[in-house]
């Protein structure tokens, strides 16, 4: 049975990025191809993929194709653009008549205003079912400040946050005067920021928020973990509730209860069950204090210092976090991805930015995403369908050769200059930069493919011990 469960996993992820990714690419040039035919723009040629075609047939005098490259996809339009070098040929420029401005404009911004309205209708689904989110993700509050952080190279140092002194409990308004609403929007704020100081050490100036009085301040991140981004180590505030306890298991020893809610250890407020679990870890065990939430009063409750050790997992008991489901309008949803796609695009020419080509998402990369967010549900695939159209609206008209956005350049400064701009001139321009978009794409995919499988390392290690962590808690067979 868990053969066939898996057999249908797989097949709905590879159907995912079939759908979601090849249908942002495809609704994108139907955005050109439906704009030029309303035009009155010759098509010749509508292909998903580049390169050779796996298969293609005609029909009203375009060829319709499904080519081998999945790296996108075009519209050949000889009228507009001469772009056979990647394209292949398109019939005799020059014996087709000219095109105005206004036209050219309206089909090279097609594609991403199709891009656009996808994501809207996407997002409009989402606004109607919801948006899953935690209680976690749904806050800015420090929950735990940790010891230590590891940096890329696997040193350990001592973190950022506490050396800052930042607290648990504190809330974080915004960093670096940008403002920030959840912990999503505080790690992309942290990771895509620039600050530094005059002796070149990175540096972030957190806006918090500590007993309802606001203050800045200033945080030196380090470049930590396998990708090498900003961190400080903080983690965010949660709650955890009791959701059963099990038969002849500590936490019916210690006196948990199925709906309790931990609040402090110690006296000392439990934003997060980290905390908890360092009490417990000490070398040298002594008795606690648990408080938890019940039926609406405080209870104390004594945690012996002979204690079982199972910290890790809080006295053998299941918790449940707060969880809801969130109905953000569309119109909000599509602002946070392209804010998210900005802050991108900005950090990658800010010169004191961390953020890399290499740190970017290609075609695997994406397809990746795709098939992750498939094992989560339909409304995750939704989230990150929204994110990739969004991205590709984006940049798409950016003003770089071969991009709609090179398009729309040149013909704006032939319209300026009152005539085109030589016919070489662009077919060099773009015959340069469509060899370093390429390029990009497959250094890209290097460092995706990578990041694959250290993941899978990751994953596959972490079962291995998790097996082994059960098979020495078993009790040997007589």
């Amino acid at each position: 049975m868990e053969m066939f469960s898996n057999l249908f996993g797989n097949l709905w992820s590879a159907l995912t990025i079939v759908l979601f990714f090849g249908g942002s690419i495809f609704v994108h040039e139907l955005g050109h191809f439906l704009a030029a035919r309303w035009r009155g723009v010759k098509v010749s040629r509508f292909s998903i993929g580049f390169g050779p075609k796996i298969v293609s047939w005609t029909r009203n005098g375009v060829e319709y194709c499904l080519s081998w490259l999945p790296l996108g996809g075009y519209v050949a339009l000889p009228q507009l653009a001469d772009m056979a070098a990647i394209e292949g040929d398109s019939g005799e420029v020059e014996k087709l008549p000219p095109v105005s401005y206004s036209t050219r404009i309206i089909v090279f911004a097609a594609g991403a205003f199709f891009n656009v309205l996808f994501a809207f209708g996407l997002a409009t689904v989402l606004w109607i079912i919801g948006q899953p989110t935690s209680e976690e993700l749904a806050t800015t509050q420090i929950g735990y400040v940790t010891k230590t952080i590891n940096l890329a190279d696997g040193t350990a140092v001592k973190s950022p946050a506490l050396e800052a002194d930042l607290r648990p409990g504190d809330t974080i308004r915004a960093l670096d005067g940008t403002r920030v609403t959840d912990w999503s929007s505080l790690l992309q704020t942290l990771v895509t920021s620039a600050g530094v100081t005059e002796d070149g050490r990175r540096k972030t100036i957190f806006t918090i928020e500590r007993d309802g009085r606001p203050m800045d301040i200033s945080v030196y991140p380090r470049l930590a973990g396998e990708d090498g981004v900003r961190k400080v180590g903080i983690v965010p505030a949660y709650s955890l509730t009791v959701a059963s306890v099990p038969e002849n298991s500590p936490a019916r020893v210690v006196g948990l209860l199925a709906g309790d809610r931990l609040k402090s250890v110690n006296g000392a407020p439990l934003f997060n069950p980290l905390t908890l679990i360092d009490a417990l870890q000490v070398k040298e065990p002594r008795e606690i204090t648990l408080t938890v939430l019940r039926n609406g009063h405080e209870v104390d409750l004594k945690v012996p210092a002979d204690r079982t050790k199972d910290a890790s997992a809080l006295f053998g008991a299941t918790y449940r976090s707060g969880y809801a489901l969130i109905h953000t309008n569309p119109v909000d949803q599509l602002a946070t991805q392209a804010t998210m796609t900005f802050r991108v695009l900005w950090s990658l020419v800010q010169p004191h930015s961390d953020i890399g080509i290499s740190k970017l998402s290609g075609p695997v990369g994406i397809g990746k995403i795709y098939w992750d967010a498939a094992q989560a549900g339909i409304r995750a695939v939704l989230w990150i369908a929204i994110l990739v159209n969004v991205n590709l609206a984006i940049f798409n008209l950016l003003p770089i050769p071969v991009l709609d956005g090179g398009h729309m350049l040149f013909a704006t400064i032939g319209k300026i200059r009152g005539r085109a701009l030589p016919v070489n001139l662009i077919a060099t321009a773009q015959s340069i930069f469509i060899m370093l978009l390429f390029g990009m794409i497959l250094y890209v995919s290097v460092f995706d493919v990578r990041r694959i499988m250290r993941d899978s390392r990751n994953d596959t290690q972490a079962k291995e011990a998790a097996a082994e962590a059960k098979k020495a808690a078993e009790p040997a067979k007589p």
